[in-house]
Order: C-alpha cells, then sequence, then structure tokens
C-alpha cells in the first residue's frame, strides 16, 4: 500500500527545543525517517513524508484547514490510501481526519500495534500484541451501527431502547481483553516458574536493551553462534530468546534478548510486554546496546533509561547493573572511530564494540567475566578419586590452566576461580582450596 508519513511538530515542542538545548533532543529529521523506516517495517511503499507545523493543535483535526487542504491535494498527487501520522491521535480526530481525506489515517500507536502483530510468533508475544490492540482499539469503535437495537430495556413496555449494537461491540470487546488477561496471567505463572527453575541453577543472567535497530540481535549472535532473526529493520526481533553461554573465564551464564524499545513506546504495550519486560529486572547484568553510527543515539540512550526506570530500574542500580555497548564503530569513518575508542576506554562502564564484525567483543566478554565473577585467583587442587565427580563442575565454574592425571587415580588441576566459587568449592570438597594447595605442596 501506498502511504504519506506526517510528523506534526507542535509550536511546544519547537520552544521546548530551542530552551533545553543543551540536552540531547531527537531532530524532527530524525523522527520522520525513523516514522519512515516503521512503514517500511511492514512493507508500506512511502510515497511522501513531510514535517507539518501546527501552532494550536485543534481538538477535532489536530491540524488546521488549510494543512488539511494541502495534505489532501497531496493525497491526490500521490495517490496514496494511507496516511500515518507519527503521534497520538484521538478518535475524534482519526475518525474526521479519514472523512477529510477519505483515505485510512493511522497514529504512531498504531502504527507499532501493527509491526508488533506482524512479528509476534510465540503464543506469549500474540498474546501481548493482541491485548494490547483490544485495549487500543476500545475507545474507537465507530457509531456506525446505532441505528441497530438490540431490545427494548427496563422491565414494563414502557422501557426506552435497549443495548446498542455499538454497547453490545464494547461488552464483546470487553469480554475478549478480560480472556486474554487471564491466559496471560497463566503466561506470567510460566514465567515465574521458569525464573524460579533458573535461581535452583544459579547460573547469572545478562540481559541485552537498547532502542530498536541498535544491533541488540546481532550481538547476541555473535556471542553465543545463535540464529536468531537480524535485519536493518526496526522492531526485527519481537519474542525474547534466551541461550546458554559460557563465558572465556569459564563461567556458564544465560544471555537474555530483549524487545527493542523505542520513543513514546505506547502504554498499552508497555503494560502488555511487562511480562517480558521483566526479564531485564532480573537480570544480573544489563548490556544497554547503542548505535554510535546514529547522530542521535544520546537521545535514544535516553529514552531507553526512562523506560528501564519506569521498570524499577533507577540511576543508582543502573550505575552497578548496567554496561553501555557502544556498538556498529566499524560504520564510523577512522577519525571517528579512534575517537570512540579513546572516549570509551575512560569509562569504566562502556565498552564499544562492532557486532558485525567482532571488533572489541573478547574485551565486552572479559568484562562480563569479570562484572558476574570477581577478581580471579589461582590455585591448584586435587581431586581424589572419590572426588572425580566434581570434574565436570570445576570445569564449567573455573578456568583450568593445566591438568596432572596421577598413577593411582587422583587429578591434580592448576585452577582459576572467583571468591564465590572458591568458596562452592570448598563447600564441595569438604576441606580448604587452600589446604589442598599446601597438601600438593608438600
Amino acid at each position: 500500500m501506498r502511504a504519506v508519513v506526517l510528523v506534526p511538530q507542535l509550536k511546544q515542542q519547537r520552544d521546548n527545543r530551542e530552551a533545553t538545548a543543551t540536552t540531547p533532543m531527537r531532530s524532527m529529521e530524525a523522527k520522520l525517517e525513523e516514522a519512515k523506516g516503521l512503514a517500511l517495517a511492514i512493507d508500506l511503499t512511502v510515497t511522501q513524508g513531510l514535517i507539518v507545523p501546527v501552532n494550536q493543535p485543534r481538538p477535532a483535526t489536530l491540524f488546521g484547514t488549510g494543512k488539511i487542504e494541502e495534505i489532501g491535494h497531496l493525497l491526490d498527487e500521490t495517490d496514496a490510501g494511507l496516511v500515518i501520522i507519527d503521534h497520538p491521535l484521538t478518535p475524534v480526530q482519526q475518525r474526521n481526519l479519514e472523512k477529510q481525506w477519505n483515505s485510512k489515517v493511522i497514529d504512531r500507536t498504531g502504527l507499532i500495534l501493527e509491526i508488533f502483530g506482524r512479528r509476534a510468533s510465540t503464543k506469549e508475544g500474540t498474546l501481548q500484541v493482541d491485548l494490547a490492540h483490544l485495549n487500543y482499539q476500545k475507545g474507537r469503535l465507530v457509531r456506525s451501527w446505532t441505528h441497530l437495537e438490540r431490545q427494548r430495556g427496563g422491565a414494563g413496555f414502557m422501557g426506552g431502547p435497549g443495548e446498542t449494537q455499538i454497547e453490545a461491540d464494547r461488552r464483546l470487546l470487553q469480554e475478549r481483553i478480560v480472556r486474554l488477561e487471564r491466559e496471560l496471567e497463566q503466561v506470567v505463572r510460566t514465567r515465574q516458574l521458569h525464573r524460579a527453575k533458573r535461581r535452583k541453577v544459579p547460573h547469572p543472567i545478562v540481559a541485552l536493551v537498547g532502542y530498536t535497530n541498535a544491533g541488540k540481535s546481532t550481538l547476541f549472535n555473535r556471542i553465543t553462534g545463535a540464529g536468531v532473526l537480524a535485519e536493518d529493520m526496526l522492531f526485527a526481533t519481537l519474542d525474547p530468546t534466551l541461550r546458554r553461554m559460557k563465558l572465556p573465564h569459564g563461567r556458564t551464564v544465560i544471555l537474555s534478548d530483549t524487545v527493542g524499545f523505542i520513543s513514546d513506546l505506547p502504554t498499552h504495550l508497555v503494560a502488555a510486554f511487562r511480562a517480558t519486560l521483566e526479564e531485564v529486572l532480573e537480570a544480573d547484568l544489563v548490556l544497554h546496546v547503542r548505535d554510535m553510527s546514529d547522530p542521535d543515539n544520546a537521545a535514544q540512550a535516553g529514552d531507553v533509561m526512562r523506560i528501564l526506570a519506569d521498570l524499577g530500574i533507577d540511576e543508582k542500580v543502573a550505575e552497578e547493573r548496567i554496561i553501555e555497548v557502544w556498538n556498529k564503530v566499524d560504520r564510523l569513518e577512522p577519525d571517528a572511530h579512534d575517537a570512540i575508542l579513546q572516549k570509551a576506554d575512560g569509562r569504566a562502564n562502556v565498552r564499544a564494540v562492532s557486532a558485525l564484525s567482532g571488533e572489541g567483543v573478547d574485551a565486552l566478554m572479559d568484562d562480563i567475566s569479570v562484572r558476574l565473577s570477581g577478581v580471579l585467583t589461582e590455585t591448584t587442587i586435587v581431586l581424589s578419586i572419590d572426588q572425580l565427580s566434581l570434574l565436570s563442575w570445576v570445569y564449567d565454574n573455573a578456568i583450568v590452566d593445566g591438568r596432572e592425571d596421577r598413577e593411582d587415580g587422583s587429578v591434580v588441576l592448576d585452577i582459576r576461580l572467583s571468591e564465590e566459587q572458591g568458596a562452592a568449592l570448598e563447600r564441595k570438597l569438604g576441606l580448604t582450596v587452600k589446604s589442598q594447595a599446601e597438601e600438593w605442596e608438600r
């Protein structure tokens, strides 16, 4: 379908942009490109994209009469049957604009819901999208059936008109919403059971978050070797994916790839996807992936941090749990590339990488290992014949630098492990690692 994309620029937004020049704000051109990208994500043909100044939003149509006529002529010229307005529309505004232009009109929320509806592949994702879509449509039922009356109300024959068709539609819609909420409650319980099982096998969880199309899935595939869909497209990934992986220091962790964030994310979606987004809350470490080749990456990072704050990750927690991954450095010019690497080296919580080429990924993995495992200490342990069942645990949780198999069946291992893992090994062996090392030296 041919579509025209409109980005309203309200006078208030222009004033705020001038007043807060030091605060990272997304340019109107970047907003227009993002809106076009959203349209392309569902295979629409964008014939025209416009930034439309709006001095005084009209309650009935948002735009003034002159702009409506001008856009109407543009629709006739481009033969577009769909208008995408990158701004929330009230049901009245949407209906009036459709009448004025004789074309289908959807706002930003409707467009994102359409994309999510196409991307959802799991039962959970489908339920979440359906619930968000129904809540969005609940206030947009058009009174096209009001001439139909179902039955007369009241106890006597003098009762007035009973349930009209639109009231019946609202009731059926609400019944579907209640049914979906019940099904999602079951999904939430199942997800909580999965989390409880993961806690019994205490593998740390590392969650990838970031603005849509920042390269999270590409980084996920680079680290885990998985085949998650990774394309240069907004919201290419919707359903969360979890994979088990082993860090360079030997520890096993679970890496979670989550849905991408976007500015002005519809509240319906945030509410519906809360069960999925809570995976981020459960994570021991969060990798905030940023597209450093995008001029508006600072504003995008601000949007991501606001959503994380809404989920319950405040600034103090963020400093301890979040590593910023400055991705797509391979797209930068050589001078900008070197400057980004130098800037990242000067900050403790930042790593510059290219998920596509692999540049900087090894350093990121080492950083994750240190964050999750702490400082590693070297030691030597001796496993007797009756302790050989611990071999697999040692290989899973420590770095084995050397091994010697004795004639009596015991095994000598030179290992590096964290303080936490060392304490766990001591409990398993029944004596301290230090005393075993001293015994071996004697």
